[in-house]
Order: C-alpha cells, then structure tokens, then sequence
C-alpha cells in the first residue's frame, strides 16, 4: 500500500522536487493533499496530476479560481484554517512540511498531535519551539522525518549509533560571498545573494546561506533532532558540498554522509524511511573530484552563525527572536530597503531587547515571534 503524503507548499522549491520524488514513484507514494500560498495556477496543475483529496491557499478568491478550474474533484480550503486543513486530512500518514517560517509551526503541532509522522523540510519550526515539538513528538510517538540535506545526512550517519555519537559537524557551502571583505560586502545586491553556488533553493533561504543564518538555523534544528549539547555542534565551511554532515564516535573516528547536491535525495529518504528506495540521480564520481576543502567559518565577516549559536545557548524563546528578526531583515534586504551587512545588525539588536522565557508553551511563543518582528521593525529603522 502506497504511503499517503499531505504536502505544506508544494509549489515552493521542495515542494516541486518532492513531487518529483512522487513521479518517480506512483506505485510507493499517493498525494492526498496539497497547500500552496497564492500561486493557486500551478497549485490547480498539481492537484489535476496527482488527484489529491483536500488543497488550500492563502486567499479566500484564489481558492475560489481553484473551485472553478477542478470543480467537484476535491475540497478547496483557504487561509490558515486551510493549511491546517490539509495538515490534519484525516487519510495522511505522513505530513511534509515545507512551508517556510513559522507558517509550518501550528500545522506541525497540531499533525503530531493527531499522530502523524512528520517530514519536516521547514527548520524554523524547530528553531522557534524545538523543545516543545521534541517532547510532544516523542509523547505521541511520532517521528521527526529531517528533510534538510545536512540533518538528512547526520541522520543517516547517527542511526542505531546514538549512544557512540559524541559530536556532529554540519557542513556549509560558504554562499557566494566567502572571499567578500567585509566593505566588499556593504555592496551586496539581492540579486548577487539569490546566486547560490551549488543550491536551488527559494529566495529567503538563499539569502540565509550567504549570511551564515541559514547554518545557525540548522545548528539550533540539529541540537532538538539529535540531542546533542551545542559544544558538541561544529559548522565547517565545506564549498564542494559534497559531504553534507559527519557525526564524531567515541573513539575518535567520523563517519560522514556523501552525495549529490539535490535535495530529491533527502526529501526521498525521509519518504521512503525505514526502507532505501532507489533515484535516479547519478552517484557520486570520487574520480571526478579534484578536491574536498574544509575551513573554519568567519564569524566576524558572518555574526549571523555567531548569533544562531547564542541564542541557542540561551535556550527559551530567544532562538524564536532570532528567527523572527531574520525574517524580516531579510524581506527587507530583499526590497532593497535594507544593505547586506545589516540582516545581523537588526537581529543582533532585537535579542539585545528580549528577556528569554524558559519553556515557553505554543501561544507565548507566537505572542514573541509577534513582538520581535515589531522590534526588528523598529530597529531597522534605526539602523537605516
């Protein structure tokens, strides 16, 4: 019987590879929903290929659009009721969650709440509330699928090893900008910063990589998915991105995961898990390779790693700031209302106001995330 997938944005970037995964394999996956924000027109193509039972977007009128073009095929839904909606159909074994920010926060509760299993490609849910989704998934019984290539990787490395695993190393590309001087990158474009090197990826996670944030988020997101104490979290900038995690065993040795810079594979695996389905993906050619580069990161040239992992250490609602504040120096970075350089300044100056609250329950955390993007609004204004 095929495994039945509810998929929160599947018109982003790994919501379209993930319905790859899905062409590659009719006769192991079935769609049975489908939410979107408002690109509702690639939404409707999707739901006449794979047939789903529920879609959702944001806007009440494109989901009417939707009605329109499908008929009476299937439920249309809209606004957050609708993503929760799909997140809960009651025929979905397993909910990918890749919507970004803390949009996938309550569907992700609320899924593991009833239950489901959770492919979770959407790291600030456990960035923002990672101690209160760890805890409920493991009070439910249910498992943390890690879609993202580097969580994917340890995973794979740390499975049936957890009590030998004394440390893990998360790898980052460097972005694009890794040579940059610090005054080069004053002069950053957003078009420059949507460049990735080796990844295709959306726009504000892009963005994230080029600043070191999107590896700071990862830390934090490692941290809840493998109970590993943040000492123990090492991040080498790695260009090739050929390895994509290395897990440290008590005696000394590192085991490390290799592959293809494609996140069908990670997005596969999690699908596919506990079982290894074949891709078709080249492997890996070792005679190809002219070298593999490692080097430690520049935190006074990228603070954004630095402030990931002090608010991390500081534990409560303080990664939530942290999250909240990126996200909106970064929309504004990329209206050009903001310079590259100072995305770390806005966040740095938001954790600067915020008294952390320890175990923070699912409505404080959302009363914070609200309170920070009002600060870091403030702040930018200061700082423009």
């Amino acid at each position: 019987m095929p495994k039945r997938v509810a998929i929160l944005g599947s018109t982003g970037s790994i919501g379209r590879q993930a319905l790859e995964v899905f062409r590659a394999h009719p006769e192991r996956l079935r769609v049975v929903g489908l939410s979107a924000g408002r690109n509702w027109e690639l939404l409707a193509q999707q739901a006449a290929e794979f047939g789903p039972e529920v879609v959702s977007v944001d806007a009440e009128a494109d989901a009417q659009r939707v009605r329109m073009r499908l008929g009476d095929r299937l439920e249309v839904h809209a606004g957050e009721a609708g993503l929760k909606a799909v997140a809960l159909w009651p025929t979905a074994d397993i909910v990918l969650v890749a919507v970004t920010g803390t949009a996938g926060l309550v569907p992700t509760v609320e899924a593991i709440q009833l239950g489901k299993d959770v492919a979770l490609a959407n790291k600030e849910t456990l960035v923002v509330a990672g101690e209160l989704v760890t805890e409920l998934a493991t009070g439910m019984g249910v498992q943390l699928l890690p879609v993202d290539s580097e969580h994917s990787a340890i995973w794979q490395c740390v499975a049936h090893r957890r009590t030998e695993v004394t440390g893990i190393i998360l790898t980052a590309s460097g972005g694009p900008f890794r040579r940059l001087s610090r005054e080069e990158m004053e002069q950053v474009t957003p078009e420059s910063a949507l460049r990735h090197p080796t990844w295709k990826m959306g726009p504000k996670i892009t963005v994230d990589s080029a600043t070191l944030m999107n590896k700071g988020l990862e830390v934090i997101e490692a941290r809840w998915l493998f109970d590993v104490d943040y000492d123990n979290i090492e991040v080498t900038v790695h260009p090739q991105s050929i390895i994509h995690g290395m897990a440290r065993l008590r005696d000394g040795q590192v085991l490390a995961c290799l592959g293809s810079t494609d996140m069908r594979l990670p997005i596969q695996y999690a699908l596919s898990y506990p079982q290894r389905w074949e891709a078709a993906l080249p492997p890996v050619d070792f005679h190809k390779l002219e070298k593999l580069t490692f080097e430690a990161p520049d935190l006074e040239r990228f603070p954004s790693l630095d402030l990931a992992y002090q608010a991390g250490r500081a534990g409560g609602t303080m990664p939530c700031v942290l999250n909240a504040a990126n996200e909106v120096a970064v929309a504004a970075f990329l209206q050009g209302r903001l310079v590259f350089t100072d995305i770390p300044r806005v966040v740095a100056g938001v954790m600067k106001q915020h008294k952390t609250k320890n175990r923070p329950g699912l409505a404080e955390i959302l009363d914070v995330d609200r309170w920070a993007r009002e600060a870091a609004a403030a702040v930018m204004e200061r700082v423009g």
